[in-house]
């Protein structure tokens, strides 16, 4: 049986900019609502469209698109001293306070969101009942570490391409393009052709590629912008909510990038899906549910 689930819409504003945001389910519910932080930095929120099946549990799941990207103001003239963390912390704290939940949610943060709502957790802000992180690394010195390490399982003419543009600088090249592909449906998403919704936030981001670019690079294993020395490790062992943490077994997020969360945030709880790499909310959809919203049902105060 199919449960319909309603949605409302609405644009929060920040600091003269706008943050686009959609609510599925009843905010009034008796559960509290879970906040979904979208990955990139700069990858519109499409991709994790899935988690509003959380609310066929009657709990409300927002999505909203991070400024910069999608259906939020989208600032290409900014340089990279504006995207910052910090930034996307005042926005998510924004988000909180004009939705007027600030008594109680939930945050899951995905790749670069599950980085964010690490950050975030560190402060301990008030009204945070839980985190789950999915399907992210503690540090980037990790990522490029394990992304280097992945690329070598690539055919070899497609690691001769990437190293050819990325050495020429041309990695705006269509055979670079093609040579990225092949890892991503290794390690982002391993169900092709993709979705239209991964589809739809890839295209997003490489029609606004400012935050993506910046604060990333131009793709998930050439990390060279502001990110690349980035590191939540020392601080985790002040995240103190209940933690979940997510990922897949060909995930690009891999054990060694994700082994840190674990370590450093005490009691957290660390589920792998086997048939997955980066997406197991599209890749083991239901399983994913289950498992997340079971955790969110124990962690509602």
């Amino acid at each position: 049986m199919t449960v319909r689930i309603d949605s409302t819409e609405g644009r929060a504003p920040f600091r003269g900019y706008e943050t686009w945001y959609r609510i599925s389910g009843d905010l009034g519910s008796r559960k509290l609502p879970v906040i979904i932080l979208h990955g990139g930095p700069g990858v519109a929120y499409n991709y994790v469209d899935a988690y509003k099946l959380l609310a066929r549990d009657g709990r409300a799941v927002i999505h909203y698109d991070q400024l910069g990207c999608g259906n939020s103001t989208l600032l290409p003239e900014k340089g990279a001293d504006f995207w910052t963390p910090q930034l996307f912390i005042d926005e998510l704290e924004n988000v909180v306070d004009y939705l007027g939940i600030r008594g109680g949610f939930h945050v899951l943060g995905q790749s670069w969101g599950g980085m964010l709502g690490a950050e975030y957790a560190v402060l301990q802000p008030r009204g945070l009942a839980s985190l789950t992180i999915a399907n992210s690394p503690a540090s980037m010195k990790l990522w490029v570490e394990e992304a280097n390490r992945l690329r070598l399982g690539l055919p070899q003419d497609v690691q001769d391409t990437l190293t050819r543009h990325e050495a020429a600088g041309t990695t705006d090249h269509p055979d670079y393009q093609q040579a990225t592909m092949a890892f991503y449906e290794r390690h982002v998403c391993r169900v092709v052709p993709f979705p239209p919704e991964v589809t739809e936030s890839f295209e997003q981001a490489a029609r606004n590629p400012t935050v993506y670019t910046l604060m990333n690079g131009p793709n998930e294993f050439h990390v060279i912008g502001t990110l690349k020395s980035w590191s939540v490790i020392d601080r985790l062992p002040a995240v103190d909510v209940p933690t979940l943490i997510i990922s897949g077994r060909y995930d690009e997020a891999t054990p060694a990038t994700v082994q840190p969360f674990k370590d450093g945030i005490k009691g957290s709880r660390w589920e792998i899906f086997e048939h997955s790499s980066h997406m197991p909310h599209i890749e083991q959809q239901e399983d994913c549910m289950r498992v997340v919203g079971d955790f969110l049902n124990q962690h509602d105060r």
